[in-house]
């Protein structure tokens, strides 16, 4: 098996690199900002009250989320689209600093990780989640680039948004996770660090791709 976590600020790129590194090397993605999407989902849908961390926190047994067939279901149903959107975005934010929360997501992805290899990312893979994990990347890209990179995105998608509003909740974002007491964004120590700032796709898979490729190897000769 091979763990391979890659952290990194929002819009940096890390969902798009790590579906691509997954199918590269036909290993399961685990997308751990959607899991925190699903909760906060969720706890809007059942009109719990976002300040009312004890509700939010009582509520976590009702929420069974699952993956099959690399989709995630919450309780059942099949979820994706829904928690694509500008708002989802900013639900799973609040929600994530909740500590019961994040045990919760972590749980989830280290059982499934136990018993095959997966390309997850997120803010604390190669530091909470995965710390053995065999390769740890952190992408990282001016605050800027990521909040033009977003903005695109969301208006592909269709979402009414402005840029300086989609440029404001990057930088409130980046505070909020770099700043928070419990498993803050910060690069693993023995994390590989790529700055994406005005590279193209091609290449920063191709730097992952040799650094997988290089682990890959070296993993076989020591077995």
């Amino acid at each position: 098996m091979i763990h391979i976590a890659i952290d990194g600020p929002a819009g940096s790129g890390k969902s798009t690199i790590a579906k691509k590194v997954a199918e590269k090397f036909n290993i399961n993605y685990l997308d751990s900002g959607a899991l925190y999407r699903i909760i906060g989902y969720y706890i809007f849908n059942e009109n719990i009250n976002l300040e009312d961390a004890n509700g939010i926190v009582n509520s976590l047994g009702d929420i069974d989320i699952i993956l099959s067939e690399g989709k995630y279901r919450l309780n059942g149903k099949l979820i994706d689209d829904q928690i694509r959107t500008y708002n989802s975005g900013k639900l799973a934010s609040r929600v994530a600093k909740i500590p019961e929360v994040r045990k919760k997501v972590n749980y989830i992805l280290k059982s499934i990780s136990s018993k095959e290899s997966t390309v997850i990312d997120g803010r604390d893979i190669g530091t909470v989640v995965l710390p053995k994990a065999e390769v740890k990347i952190y992408l990282t890209a001016s605050a800027k680039e990521r909040a033009n990179r977003r903005y695109k995105e969301l208006i592909e998608k269709g979402e009414k948004v402005n840029f300086e509003d989609v440029y404001t909740e990057i930088k409130k974002r980046d505070e909020a996770d770099t700043n928070r007491t419990i498993a803050p964004l910060k690069p693993a120590e023995d994390a590989k660090i790529i700055d994406t700032t005005g590279k193209k796709i091609e290449e920063v898979l191709s730097e992952i791709y040799t650094i997988v490729e290089s682990e890959l190897k070296n993993g076989n000769k020591n077995s």
